[in-house]
């Protein structure tokens, strides 16, 4: 007996020898991946005490065992053309590699670039124009303000439609709209015509003001955007300072139509990039036309429910087959027809009213400091560059329209190396200030909230960029060497650099879920702000001069700053929770 169970143990044990060994090849790999997890597994659990060896475990075995964002089929992918995508659509658009992050942001940025050049460009060439169409400069200068009242106010729609409709197709079709409406200026009969087309064009390209920021929330996690924000400002902040480089260029060159030309080509190159590089990066959501029908449906069939109930008391009693059947189709008729016409009306209000609904945004403090402080900042910076073009193009300077624009290179420098460190020093903070207040979630990661941005970096920026816009405006108006307004330029590059990038990364965290709504209402207060500045500061500098309006400004920024940061440190917290929480209940 004893013996047959052994030699039925051998024969188990040599089946399964043969039986591991046919196996041995084919899971490897498979093997590999599964001692690392049960590794971690059974490490974790004999380390519950010790958090930060979890954290360390984890970080090894995410490295050992990488992520693939799943990818979506070419014919179910989202937008326009969306088939000629280079770039597929992910499910997860976080997963991306970094590299193929650094694209998507890269050509965000550069269509950012678009809308603020586009106001910019003509600067140089405002009296040209003036003389072409006999008009006087306070009617041709119609054609700046209003073109950034345009970008102030469209992309509270772009924003919205951008939130069902997707990011891409917004992109492809407000870049076609902005070619088009620049080709019609370049060949623009009249002031009026240059006026209006301009202003349309300006409101097509403001379309990535709002949804540019989006798409950065899309794909990168909290702790690395501001470095990702850094690279995206550069477009919109570097086109109101190179615009007057490129314009003054071609104007000399050529005419003022030129500059109008560059815009169409600019935005048709866009149009190709963005066709075969930018895939679709929101989270799928129903279309506003799906919302519209779905509601409807609701309501009519709340009022069949009722009515239904009345006509079965009414007809139960009338033994007609034939009256009762052509009631139901008539019924059937008039309901049909009111549905269609309540989903019309529900498209409508979401599609053009509700859109305006974001300014309640504003009512929030966290949100209204935070949209003010770079509201201030931005109006400065529109002050400035009015301030560089009247300056150096007078005696005792006397500079030519080309190296007129060249003067706006310092600034622009300021823009580009903070844009590059400044991002990497915002995220330091944050999660510096995360490990700090020892906050980890049940995984150990860190917990990151908005107001952590506005630490030193906010205090060393709310005192650059103030002086260094005195100082350029009391040494423009001794006019001494242009050297020494040219350094202050660049200080004050840098200054606002750090203010855009922080105000405009922690709107996105504040709105998590409608990261391009916060954009979109900073976006709406800022160019009203630019708007007003750019119409009112030749004539401000003409009756006070450089220095006193660069002080008044800089006063203005200084206190707005401390003001602001010190009521973010003080309140923050509390003014984000109490948000959170109207918000999720409305």
């Amino acid at each position: 007996m004893a013996s047959g169970s052994c030699a039925t143990m051998d024969g188990i044990e040599t089946n399964d020898v043969d039986t591991e060994g046919k196996r041995r090849h084919s899971s490897t790999s498979s093997a590999s991946i599964q001692s690392v997890k049960a590794l971690q597994t059974d490490v974790e659990a004999h380390v519950v005490e010790q958090p930060s060896l979890s954290r360390q475990i984890s970080r090894i075995s995410s490295r050992l065992t990488p992520n693939y964002p799943p990818k979506v089929p070419r014919n179910e992918r989202r937008g326009l053309f969306a088939r000629f995508s280079l770039v597929p659509e992910v499910t997860q658009p976080v997963l991306y590699p970094r590299k193929t992050k650094w694209v998507i942001t890269t050509i965000v940025a550069l269509a950012a670039f678009a809308a603020p050049v586009g106001s910019a460009i003509v600067m140089p060439c405002l009296t040209p124009i003036s003389k072409e169409f006999k008009v006087s400069p306070t009617v041709t200068n119609l054609s700046v303000a209003l073109y950034m009242l345009s970008m102030s106010i469209f992309p509270l729609w772009w924003s919205s439609f951008s939130e069902t409709l997707g990011r891409r197709t917004i992109y492809v079709a407000s870049f076609v709209l902005f070619t088009l409406f620049s080709i019609l200026s370049a060949v623009a009969s009249s002031i009026g015509m240059l006026i209006a087309m301009r202003m349309l064009s300006g409101g097509a390209a403001a379309s990535v003001q709002a949804v540019g920021a989006g798409t950065i929330a899309d794909i990168w996690e909290r702790h690395e955007r501001g470095r990702a924000m850094g690279l995206f400002y550069l477009g919109p902040l570097c086109g109101p300072l190179l615009g007057p480089i490129i314009g003054g260029a071609l104007a000399q060159g050529l005419n003022w139509r030129a500059t109008q030309w560059f815009t169409a080509i600019y935005g048709g190159a866009m149009i190709v990039m963005i066709t075969f590089s930018l895939p679709e990066t929101l989270k799928a959501r129903k279309s506003l036309i799906k919302q519209a029908k779905g509601e409807a449906d609701a309501a009519m069939q709340t009022e069949l429910a009722v009515t239904g109930e009345a006509a079965g008391e009414k007809t139960s009693n009338e033994p007609n087959v034939t009256d009762k059947s052509t009631s139901l189709h008539r019924t059937t008729t008039r309901q049909s027809v009111a549905k269609h016409s309540k989903s019309t009306i529900i498209f409508l209000k979401r599609a053009f009213i509700d859109p305006l609904k974001i300014i309640l945004l504003l009512r929030f403090p966290a949100v209204a400091i935070t949209i003010y402080y770079a509201s201030v900042t931005f109006g400065a910076l529109f002050f400035l560059n009015i301030s560089i073009e009247d300056t150096f193009s007078r005696s005792p300077y006397n500079f030519s329209v080309l190296i007129v624009g060249l003067c706006y290179i310092p600034g622009s420098l300021g823009y580009f190396i903070t844009s590059i460190f400044g991002g990497r020093w915002l995220d330091y903070i944050m999660k510096r200030e995360a490990r700090k207040a020892g906050r980890y979630d049940a995984n150990g990661n860190l917990i990151f909230t908005p107001e952590d941005r506005m630490k030193e970096n906010a205090w060393i920026a709310a005192f650059v960029y103030p002086c260094a816009l005195m100082w350029y405006g009391w040494s423009a108006q001794a006019k001494v060497h242009w050297i020494v307004p040219f350094i202050a330029n660049f200080f004050f590059g840098s200054g606002t650099m750090m203010v855009f990038t922080m105000a405009s990364t922690m709107l996105t965290e504040f709105v998590p879920k409608r990261a391009s709504t916060g954009l979109a209402v900073q976006n709406f207060v800022r160019n009203i702000f630019s708007c007003v500045g750019g119409i009112i500061a030749h004539p401000v500098i003409h009756a006070i001069g450089n220095g006193w309006m660069c002080t008044i400004l800089g006063l203005v920024s200084l206190i707005s700053g401390c003001v602001v940061i010190w009521s973010m440190k003080s309140f923050g917290h509390r003014w984000r929770e109490e948000m959170e929480e109207k918000l999720e209940n409305s």
